[in-house]
């Protein structure tokens, strides 16, 4: 289901369905450079052309791709990315769903920042350059205000999203948006964490006292054995320890 941006809406299923750094190298792929086939996708995300049919064909089981039209003839199956991107939140009933997409999509994407910097700010004249921006901004919020934030950003951002190619301005670029919001943990929580983490420490510590003490035992257990030894096959310690110096 596609939102009013144009972006495929995910659920639990869907999310783990994409988790898959050769489901979202196709997606990213078909996006890019548009419709293909499994076989002319398959150098580049790394698998089989058999294989990648298969990730297509699950991709296509959550609304992500759709059939492509080709008048190219031939018996080859086109495919290309439905609507503009995706979205996803956690699902309650199966939060682990988003934390692992979110995981992939970290893995894949890299340093999408760090890439800008080395690869694009260099080129850009100082009027593109002081439209660039970055903030990192902290909020005193309730879940639900930073919902209607984000619907808020998210109308602000709908000509701007849904505008058709042929009628944008001619000096119009193509622009990544990067939106993070991130809640803190509860209080509690943190106290919690911090807690163990404390008890921790101080197992840590306990466990280095305790290997010292058994070190340090076994050490004169050691000694002790030398000295009966000794003892048993008459030698004298102090006159040993006289011959040594």
């Amino acid at each position: 289901m596609a939102n009013r941006l144009g972006d495929v809406e995910l659920d639990a299923r869907g999310m783990r369905a994409l988790a898959h750094p050769v489901r979202l190298a196709i997606l990213r792929t078909l996006r890019e450079r548009g419709p293909s086939t499994a076989t002319r996708l398959a150098p580049s995300v790394g698998a089989s052309p058999s294989v990648t049919s298969w990730h297509l064909r699950h991709l296509a089981e959550h609304g992500l791709v759709e059939d492509a039209p080709h008048g190219g003839g031939g018996r080859s199956r086109w495919w290309r990315a439905v609507g503009r991107g995706f979205r996803f939140q956690a699902d309650p009933a199966d939060p682990e769903a988003a934390s692992r997409l979110f995981d992939a999509l970290e893995a894949a994407e890299g340093d999408l920042v760090g890439q800008w910097r080395e690869q694009v700010r260099h080129r850009l004249d100082a009027d593109w350059m002081s439209a660039a921006t970055r903030r990192n901004t902290g909020l005193l919020a309730t879940a639900e205000e930073l919902r209607a934030l984000d619907d808020a950003i998210e109308q602000l951002l709908l000509p701007l999203a849904r505008r058709d190619p042929a009628e944008a301005p001619p000096d119009a670029r193509k622009t990544r948006l990067l939106l993070y919001l991130l809640p803190s943990a509860a209080a509690a929580d943190a106290g919690a964490s911090a807690a163990a983490d404390a008890a921790t420490a101080e197992d840590n510590a306990d466990a280095a006292d305790d290997d010292a003490t058994a070190a340090d035992a076994t050490a004169a257990d050691d000694d002790a054995t030398a000295a009966d030894a000794d003892a048993d096959a008459g030698v004298d310690p102090a006159a040993d320890a006289g011959g040594a110096r």
